[in-house]
């Protein structure tokens, strides 16, 4: 026997928490956490099995700062300028609709190729078809189109065509009408085909599959440098390297167009120049040869050498403003007559300030004609280089204007000092000033015709070696293991959720749990002595203590009959009475009460069993036996029945029975009227020991009627049962003594969660304990 001394209020474990009691609530329940994790690991394993892989290829490419090649012929003329490629507008076009488009056309990544497995299907790249599939329709259809159909090689000559609608043989390059259009299959290497594979093929719209791959493919700058990193996760490795490659090379194609554009605009400007002016130097040398036959002229410099030395520096410096004069007539009209036009570049107009306007408007232009490949003319960025490009225009012809109004005035101030020197040479002839004058328009178109020649043999040269924008540091590569799904995180997740998910639910239910589990729950909770706890008997019998029982349960009641003789040791007398009770009923009062009675009975002791509870009699029940005497309620009622009158001896128990007898309509009267007196003195007189199994506390006062005339007051507790709140009924009334020498008796616990309360009754049993314990000791360490 125990008893709890918590006379002072101090409690020293109070908001302190047994780790190991904690940690066992749960481990007692491990069968639970086995199955949930098994449960969730076997799921994932089960999605990743038919999850297909996704494989991750990347590729680097280095944007150069390169400077505009194409104009690399007009260096010498300082209208070359520097351009740094803007990373962000590179990645913009590396991402645009219509560059993946034609990667999509070009790959003809709308047809996919799946083999039917088992359960999925399983994608491969058109490369490692065993086949060929032509398509003989326009492209038009086929981008829009949406079908699927399948193809099962019968032999290495026959396929079957297999759709929705039929199921149809064909041999190998034979014409097949769908309804879509006609293709025709041929066998890439017949060794390859493998009779019966069924290869699965699914058509979907170009637009569809180019805006799936465009929001796939991540393109990024690496830090700190000009080098942009391209990649792409897919079902196939194959397919996405062959994607990135190809949208590498359809950039760099794209690039280097733009580049040759300036280039083309010159060409085209300095071939239209050279057959205007051919024709005008081809008038002027017949107009030269025309002058010399009517006048008869031979040698006219030597003629007039020294009058015209003094002449020479005059008439280069004409022929010079006169040039750059019809260069600017030239720019002017081209400039006029063509909008949103590159203007040629490089002309020789001798003007720093032109020259830089000029090349900033043709950067400006093309900077505007790519943005416009992947926007429209709306796009904010497009109106304001609209804007920009207006003012350059209008720059350039202003100071076109400006520049031809300085160079006539310079000119015409040359001429008049020429008029000057004229004077001075009245002897020339007039035919020499003639033949000067026509010489000299001669001398400026001459000059004017070889320059564009040489500008167009260079601009020819430069448009030949014109150099992508973006060069390949490393093409394409994927790993060859899949990136995705991540199959540590999977399990990982899995055996988490499976370990949280029965924590989490046990962790609810102790919550909301209001039940007495345990001996240690019963001591926490009220101040009363406890003679100990009676564990879960599987067994079906009443009755489960005998001379060979050496059970758990029948140990238990060994040690409870200790307890009770120790409780009993003050008392005076021979014969004691035992009065047993609960709160609530079926907590096994009267369970405890017939198996008290037969462990006494065991040391030879007289016992008398009193079945108290006359509303509820439970005792002939339990031992299913039957009684041939009338009951504790008629002796009660009938003033002339004796008390050894309904006392019954029975041959399956080892003590007599009182028993209940008949439900009485009013059992409180009838507890009252005495004569229960005389049968506690008469179980007094005849007997050692006198157990009452009484009526439970909480539901009726029977009990308190005669409580006093008990020498010990057993209080059953039942385990998994009663509500904890209701202990404070039994502490009460101890409190109160309304009940004389009171003691609890814990019933139905579960020795497995005793949380060390156990006492591994029998030597049996103790050795499973023991083995138990070790097993404990692996799972909880300490």
């Amino acid at each position: 026997m125990q008893e709890n001394q918590r006379n002072s209020p101090v409690n020293f474990n109070e908001g302190t928490i047994n780790i190991r009691e904690e940690i066992e609530k749960y481990v007692y329940h491990w069968k639970w956490f086995v199955l949930s994790t098994f449960l969730a690991l076997t799921i994932v394993f089960i999605y990743l099995r038919y999850t297909p892989n996704l494989y991750e290829a990347s590729a680097t490419i280095l944007i150069e700062d390169v400077e505009n090649s194409e104009l690399s012929a007009f260096k010498d003329l300082g209208l070359v300028g520097n351009s740094q490629a803007s990373l962000e507008n590179e990645i913009e076009l590396l991402k645009s609709r219509n560059l993946i488009q034609r990667v999509a056309k070009e790959l003809q990544l709308n047809v996919s190729y799946y083999n039917q497995g088992r359960v999925i299907e399983a994608e491969f790249f058109h490369s490692g078809s065993p086949f060929n599939i032509n398509f003989l329709i326009s492209d038009s259809v086929f981008d829009e189109l949406y079908t699927t159909f399948s193809i099962i090689i019968k032999s290495k000559t026959h396929i079957i065509l297999k759709t929705t609608l039929e199921e149809k043989e064909f041999a190998f390059g034979e014409k097949i009408s769908l309804s879509f259009g006609d293709i025709v299959i041929t066998p890439k290497d017949v060794n390859r085909l493998k009779v019966n594979d069924e290869t699965i093929i699914k058509i979907i719209p170009l637009r569809s599959v180019a805006e799936s791959y465009r929001n796939r493919i991540q393109v990024e700058v690496v830090k700190n440098s000009s080098v942009i990193r391209l990649s792409l996760r897919d079902r196939v490795n194959e397919k996405a390297q062959e994607i990135l490659d190809n949208l590498i090379k359809q950039y760099n194609i794209d690039a280097v167009t733009d580049k040759s554009l300036i280039a083309k605009r010159t060409n085209e400007f300095i071939n239209d120049r050279i057959s205007i002016i051919d024709e005008d130097l081809s008038q002027i040398e017949a107009g030269v040869e025309e002058f010399k036959i009517q006048n008869r002229l031979t040698d006219i410099s030597s003629e007039a050498g020294i009058a015209l030395q003094s002449k020479n520096e005059l008439s280069k410096q004409i022929i010079a403003l006169s040039t750059q004069l019809k260069l600017v007539d030239y720019v002017n009209e081209y400039i006029s007559s063509n909008t949103k036009e590159l203007i040629p570049a490089g002309l020789g107009i001798d003007n720093s300030s032109i020259t830089e306007s000029i090349s900033k408007y043709n950067e400006l232009l093309l900077e505007r004609n790519r943005i416009l490949n992947s926007s429209s003319e709306l796009h904010p960025t497009v109106i304001n280089l609209n804007t920009q490009l207006n003012q350059f225009k209008e720059n350039i012809l202003q100071s076109l204007s400006n520049l031809k109004s300085s160079l006539t005035i310079s000119l015409n101030d040359i001429k008049n000092q020429e008029i000057r020197f004229n004077s001075k040479i009245a002897a020339v002839p007039k035919q020499e000033r003639e033949y000067r004058d026509i010489q000299r328009q001669q001398e400026i178109i001459e000059a004017l015709y070889l320059y564009l020649l040489q500008k167009r043999e260079e601009n020819a040269i430069t448009l030949a070696v014109t150099l992508p924008n973006a060069k390949i540091v490393d093409k394409a590569y994927g790993g060859g293991y899949p990136v995705a799904p991540n199959r540590r995180i999977f399990y990982l997740t899995a055996l988490s959720i499976g370990l949280i998910l029965p924590f989490g639910v046990l962790y609810v239910i102790f919550l909301l749990d209001n039940k007495i589990h345990t001996r240690k729950d019963v001591e926490d909770a009220i101040n009363i002595p406890i003679l100990g706890d009676i564990p879960q008997s599987k067994s079906e019998k009443k009755v489960v203590i005998s001379d060979r029982d050496r059970d758990s349960t029948s140990e238990s009641f060994r040690l409870l009959r200790t307890n009770v003789n120790f409780m009993l040791s003050s008392v005076k007398g021979n014969s004691k009475t035992i009065f047993i009770t609960s709160t609530l009923a079926g907590e096994g009062k009267t369970f405890i009460a017939i198996n008290l009675a037969s462990v006494l009975a065991l040391t030879n002791k007289k016992v008398l069993l009193i079945g108290g509870d006359i509303r509820k009699p439970k005792i002939v029940e339990y031992l299913n036996i039957k009684s041939t005497k009338k009951g504790l309620s008629h002796f009660l009622m009938d003033t002339s029945l004796n008390v050894y009158d309904v006392i019954e001896q029975f041959e399956e128990t080892n003590f007599d029975i009182l028993e209940s007898g008949i439900i009485a309509p009013n059992p409180s009267e009838l507890l009252m009227n005495g004569r229960f007196d005389e049968v506690l003195a008469y179980g007094k007189a005849n007997y050692d020991y006198v157990i009452v199994d009484t009526a439970p506390i909480n539901i009726v006062t029977d009990t308190l009627l005669f409580s006093q005339q008990a020498d010990l007051f057993i209080y059953v507790i039942r385990a998994n049962y009663l509500d904890k709140r209701l202990l404070e009924i039994p502490n009460k009334l101890y409190k109160e003594k309304r009940l004389p020498n009171m003691a609890v008796l814990i019933n139905d616990t579960d020795l497995e969660r005793g949380y060390g309360y156990g006492y591994g009754y029998g030597y049996g049993h103790a050795e499973k304990e023991t083995k138990k314990n070790r097993w404990w000791r692996k799972v909880i360490p300490f």
